[in-house]
């Protein structure tokens, strides 16, 4: 699985890092950033969660 993230549509309301740390930290800005396309195995229910509570649907996965 790939996630994607548009740093343009991003509000930094913090719900992807509260889904998936290990996958969107934020910027000085506190902006999201994705740390890595590539969602490793056992991380995609999290990944997942991110994009659903993402409110400005700013993350997308592909498989």
């Amino acid at each position: 699985m790939k996630v994607h993230l548009d740093s343009s549509m991003c509000q930094g309301h913090g719900q992807c890092n509260m889904s998936a740390p290990d996958m969107f930290i934020f910027d000085e800005q506190g902006f999201a950033v994705l740390v890595s396309e590539d969602v490793p195995s056992g991380r995609e229910a999290a990944v997942s969660l991110a994009v659903v509570r993402c409110p400005e649907r700013a993350i997308t996965t592909s498989p």
